[in-house]
């Protein structure tokens, strides 16, 4: 059943547009389905991340804190559903990254986990697949430029 659920979430989410159906198999190898609970970090600001995760079911905010002088806490950079993606590309870029956000659960929510050093493996030994991952990856980075632009605006 969860090879069915990561498959059919995976299809469906904007991230992975027009992904070809063996690639499709390719990456669902090495994918996983976690749960959390409300309140749950999928991660946190501050660790250090290689995955990526699309939103089975459930409610996420993206959250980065900050502390410029007298404005201190954290600030909602975007609030993520069904089907949306969040996570990091480090190991797709073959070093280590510091998280730049938290990814906190506000209802109960499933996530698929695409591991990113299999999934940096496939995209070395497929040229095609990996240019078609990096543009895919572009546009999840454009969309989080915008919604912490968007963000700042508001503080």
């Amino acid at each position: 059943m969860a090879e069915s659920v990561i498959k059919e979430t995976l299809q469906a989410c904007n991230f992975l547009k027009n992904i070809t159906p063996e690639h499709l198999a390719t990456i669902v190898e090495f994918c996983s389905l976690e749960e959390y609970k409300a309140g749950d970090y999928v991660f946190r600001q501050g660790d250090f991340g290689d995955d990526l995760f699309v939103i089975v079911d459930g409610y996420i905010f993206l959250e980065r804190a900050m502390d410029i002088g007298s404005h201190k806490g954290s600030v909602v950079i975007d609030a993520l559903g069904k089907g949306r993606t969040l996570g990091c590309w480090s190991t797709l870029l073959g070093e280590s990254h510091v998280l730049m956000s938290s990814a906190s659960c506000q209802k109960d929510s499933t996530v698929v986990r695409l591991k990113g050093s299999p999934l940096r493996k496939c995209m070395e030994e497929d040229t095609p697949f990996g240019f078609f991952m990096l543009e895919r990856l572009s546009f999840l980075l454009r969309e989080r430029i915008q919604a912490a632009y968007g963000a700042m605006d508001k503080i």
